[in-house]
């Protein structure tokens, strides 16, 4: 039988952790290295490889109900190839060292067994409800493979130049960064209405690192309360974003 199709075949590698292509991920196991992947995303393997629901504890478990933020993980161990997707998105990997990783949960495909997640508040500081309050760190040292919808945008954040990303488009960041979360509203512009621009939620970076964003957003962000009535349409109400966003541009 001849046909194109047999051009993807198999990428041979020594590197433990490779793409296959911009939107499959293959991890070679040698018996003593396991990876904890998203549950449901293992498309095919070779060799003799196991997969096993990963164990929460209590305090990730109380996490994961509270925040609504963590992983649903299964343990990936033996020694064979594994070969991971989900939904045909782009998979970039990265690189985990001293200074950490803060990532939207959504968008982490598999990871090192050795390194440590748990979920963080963001914009505690800030009372915010809505979209980017939690989030997971990731600490230690190791590989995280993150999935994007589409081909991201890395930007370098530096002490004289912070960036802000939308809320509902940030896939991940340096730990070390000082975010803010704000609302695209100000005292000049109060009097307009929110849905003029479509923006909502965004997050200021301060400090020297990486700011990750995919090109793609829910609009608007997700579980975003931005409250009810006429003066909470022009971010003013209760739950507005002089309410709800004490620390921003309204300061």
């Amino acid at each position: 039988m001849q046909s194109p199709i047999f051009a993807y075949n198999d990428q041979q590698t020594q590197d433990r952790w490779s793409l296959q292509n911009k939107q499959m991920l293959r991890v070679a196991l040698e018996g003593h290295d396991d990876i904890l992947a998203r549950k449901g995303t293992m498309v095919a393997y070779q060799g003799m490889v196991e997969f096993d629901a990963e164990y929460q504890s209590d305090g990730q478990s109380r996490a994961r109900a509270n925040t609504g933020e963590g992983l649903d993980l299964m343990r990936c161990h033996g020694q064979g190839t594994v070969y991971l997707a989900n939904l045909a998105q782009f998979i970039h990997l990265v690189e985990v060292e001293q200074d950490g990783l803060t990532v939207d949960s959504s968008y982490v495909l598999a990871m090192d067994s050795s390194l440590h997640h748990e979920v963080i508040a963001v914009d505690s500081l800030y009372g915010i409800s809505g979209s980017g309050k939690y989030q997971l760190n990731i600490t230690g040292r190791g590989r995280v493979a993150l999935m994007t919808s589409g081909a991201p945008l890395m930007m370098q954040v530096t002490p004289d130049k912070y960036v802000n990303c939308d809320a509902d488009a940030i896939v991940a960041w340096s730990t070390g960064l000082r975010v803010q979360m704000q609302a695209q509203t100000h005292s000049s512009g109060v009097w307009r209405r929110r849905g003029n621009t479509g923006e909502g939620w965004e997050l200021s970076f301060m400090g020297t690192g990486f700011a990750l964003v995919q090109p793609s957003e829910m609009l608007p962000p997700q579980n975003a309360q931005i409250g009810s009535g006429l003066a909470a349409q022009y971010g003013v109400g209760q739950q507005g974003a002089r309410g709800q966003n004490q620390g921003n541009v309204w300061s």
